[in-house]
């Protein structure tokens, strides 16, 4: 990590509320928000996260599965995500989400009449806003988490297979 958290603290507690309380347990809110009042269907939401994961290379980011009703994406997902632009196992809701996720991170200039009008065909007005917030919250916070060292500190299962297996 790059900040140091004192021996026995949580790392994500210590950074994101007691280190700067004004501002982190805000942001913390927003980003739970994100989950909490989603109107976003459960593939379109991930497809946009998890792009927005593998581009910050946030490992937790990357390992998390978002869950509604006891339901999640099939572990094939991430890999389809990946591959939005010639997999089938994408919706065209869902390669949508996962083109505006990757074009906000990288090239959100380039996001030209084109585009919107695809997405104004399958996303209402207040989808695509909600669709934004969204990404920003996972763009500026995932990309936090991976920069600061945060993402390894809040380690899912599979971070310690993938460690034991190095």
């Amino acid at each position: 990590m790059i900040v140091d958290v004192p021996e026995g603290q949580d790392p994500i507690i210590h950074v994101w509320g007691v280190m700067v309380p004004g501002i982190g347990p805000a942001a913390a809110a927003f980003s739970q928000a994100v989950y909490d009042h989603t109107t976003l269907g459960l593939r379109e939401f991930e497809a946009a996260r998890l792009r927005i994961a593998q581009i910050n290379g946030c490992l937790f980011c990357q390992d998390w599965r978002t869950e509604r009703g006891g339901v999640q994406v099939e572990d094939s997902f991430p890999g389809a995500v990946t591959d939005w632009r010639t997999t089938d196992d994408l919706d065209v809701r869902s390669r949508l989400a996962a083109e505006y996720a990757e074009r906000y991170a990288l090239d959100h200039h380039g996001l030209d009449d084109g585009f919107w009008s695809r997405m104004k065909q399958h996303y209402s007005d207040a989808e695509i806003v909600e669709l934004s917030m969204c990404l920003g919250s996972w763009l500026a916070f995932g990309r936090l988490n991976r920069v600061l060292g945060l993402d390894t500190a809040c380690e899912l299962p599979s971070h310690y297979v993938r460690r034991a297996g190095a």
